[in-house]
């Protein structure tokens, strides 16, 4: 428990980092910009991502959290399920630009919900 506290904070930068990131991409994807063709663009959110996912399974170790164990636990990884999925249409597989922009509201939207789940630790999110 001794690294809890970087373990977490380390975690949450990741994750806006990640959103971040998701964003500039989701712009670029809506505006075919070339600059999602460049390389560090390509690799960086596999690290960033990687890093987050990483975090979260440590920090669940550490804690003993289990999502059949805490429901908002369990709310928070299938909204991550949902999130990475309208990732991958508003970046890459959205057939028309409104449709890589409606996915892409949709996936900040679901981010949203994650870290409200996550402070709240409630399934309701934001809501409870």
């Amino acid at each position: 428990m001794e690294h809890y506290f970087l373990i977490k904070h380390l975690h949450m930068t990741f994750a806006g980092l990640s959103i971040v990131f998701f964003i500039v991409r989701a712009w670029w994807s809506v505006r075919e910009s070339p600059h999602l063709q460049r390389r560090w663009v390509r690799i960086a959110p596999h690290i960033i991502d990687t890093g987050l996912l990483g975090l979260g399974i440590a920090l669940m170790i550490m804690l003993s959290f289990w999502p059949h164990q805490h429901p908002w636990l369990a709310a928070k990884l299938l909204g991550l399920v949902l999130y990475i999925l309208l990732g991958t249409i508003a970046i890459k597989r959205g057939r028309s630009p409104a449709g890589r922009a409606v996915a892409a509201i949709l996936a900040v939207l679901v981010f949203v919900y994650i870290i409200g789940a996550a402070i709240r630790h409630h399934p309701l999110s934001w809501l409870a």
